[in-house]
């Protein structure tokens, strides 16, 4: 069998399997999940602080910390608490739910 032929059979394996089933077959399902998870809450958070026109600058002094620290907030390749993520969601009237499942 071609290289070319191996190659196109090895992409055909997962046609028909969920994006889920193909990231846990690389065995990087959780990986990607939480980094997806982080850039909504990111994502949330500062269309939230848009809306109510709180700047970067504003919501350090809210929350009492460096605008370094805000940005730390709204990266989501940074790992944040769940303590800092509480108090940045209700500077902008919001809340964080968190369910197991």
């Amino acid at each position: 069998m071609s290289k070319k032929c191996k190659n196109r059979k090895n992409r055909k394996s997962h046609m028909g399997s969920s994006i889920d089933d193909f990231l846990k077959e690389e065995g990087i399902f959780e990986e990607t999940q939480a980094h997806a998870v982080k850039e909504v809450v990111a994502w949330q958070l500062d269309e939230a602080m848009k809306k109510q026109k709180i700047s970067k600058n504003k919501m350090a002094t809210l929350l009492k910390t460096s605008r370094t620290q805000v940005d730390r907030l709204l990266n989501p390749k940074n790992d944040i608490t769940l303590s800092s993520l509480q108090r940045a969601a209700a500077m902008v009237g919001r809340r964080v739910m968190i369910e197991l499942v």
